[in-house]
């Protein structure tokens, strides 16, 4: 092991130590998982949400967050919560649209029209319906989280229009969603892990990838793909949940507690989201990446007709597409 990942292990350990030994002295001590490292906007949000919850109980209830997948990848993390082994967990949408269907509909592209139509939406009738879902499967939503917007970068050329798509490769997650857009718009979806992406950028298996501002940044694909262009075709929500079994050990005043805090986290966190993708952004192109904005979004939007065709088939997604687009 090289001395920079030892320091790295001891680090992390050591945190943990401290935080483990912070929380010694709670009644009732709260796991937390989270698939970001230490200081992402999501595990500085829930640390500040611990801190508002320890101080509200008078230290009787603490709250553990383990990032960088202490407790697991995100697929597990949800199931354990579940099941109450873990009482905590960040989580994006993804993992949740064949369990909670109606997530389905809030993670398709251009859904909304921007983070702030996002946040109207799920802060509102909508996440509150959603949140009934959740609890269908022993999951309590506390609150939503901004998961960044997701645009399109390559090497090849700047994406202006639509048509500059044609013919392109792009990795995208494992979706069937995914695919689809990519087909709506003309290119070549190529699943693969993300992991892989920097590599086949740089060897011309694939010309792009798509992301938000800050995976761009600090994935270090900038260096291989210098176009980046502002589409936003994707917007995705992550939800901030309790475990219902642990939910169901509190106390009606802890519970409360909990509420307000995790509510009022989600502001914390969408904070510390747009100051993080504004110090991205400012970070590709101080060394060399082009950032387009501003482009006409209508011919990406309308090409995404086939895809709502195929996955907004029920009367009940259909009356929530229309719901969220009547949203301001």
């Amino acid at each position: 092991m090289g001395l920079s990942r030892m320091l790295l292990v001891c680090g992390t350990i050591l945190a943990g130590s401290v935080t483990a030994a912070a929380a010694a002295d709670c009644e009732v001590k709260l796991r937390s998982a989270d698939t970001h490292p230490d200081g992402y906007p999501t595990v500085a949000a829930v640390r500040w949400m611990g801190d508002q919850v320890k101080e509200r109980t008078q230290g009787r209830v603490c709250v553990e967050v383990f990032p960088a997948s202490a407790l697991g990848e995100e697929k597990d993390s949800i199931e354990q919560t579940q099941f109450g082994v873990i009482d905590m967990v960040r989580a994006s949408f993804g993992p949740f649209n064949n369990l909670v269907p109606e997530t389905q509909i809030v993670s398709l592209p251009y859904i909304f029209r921007s983070a702030q139509h996002m946040y109207n939406v799920m802060d509102g009738p909508i996440g509150d319906q959603i949140a009934e879902g959740f609890a269908q499967h022993d999951l309590i939503v506390l609150g939503y989280y901004d998961g960044g917007a997701r645009s399109f970068y390559n090497g090849e050329r700047p994406i202006n229009k639509i048509e500059d798509l044609k013919g392109m490769k792009f990795r995208v997650m494992q979706s069937d969603v995914f695919v689809d857009m990519m087909a709506a718009f003309g290119a070549n979806a190529t699943p693969m892990p993300y992991g892989e992406v920097y590599s086949a950028i740089q060897t011309g298996v694939i010309d792009g990838a798509e992301n938000n501002p800050a995976s761009y940044d600090t994935s270090g694909h900038f260096e291989v793909a210098k176009y980046y262009t502002l589409d936003e075709h994707l917007i995705m929500p992550e939800v901030l949940a309790v475990s219902k079994v642990t939910w169901d050990k509190l106390s009606p005043e802890d519970q409360a507690v909990l509420k307000a805090a995790g509510k009022e986290s989600v502001t914390v966190m969408r904070d510390l989201w747009a100051k993080k993708i504004a110090e991205s952004e400012a970070s590709v192109e101080k060394a060399g990446s082009q950032i387009v904005r501003g482009i006409d979004k209508k011919p990406f939007i309308d090409a995404m007709e086939p895809v709502y065709a195929k996955y907004v088939t029920t009367p009940e997604a259909k009356d929530m597409v229309e719901k969220i687009r009547a949203t301001e």
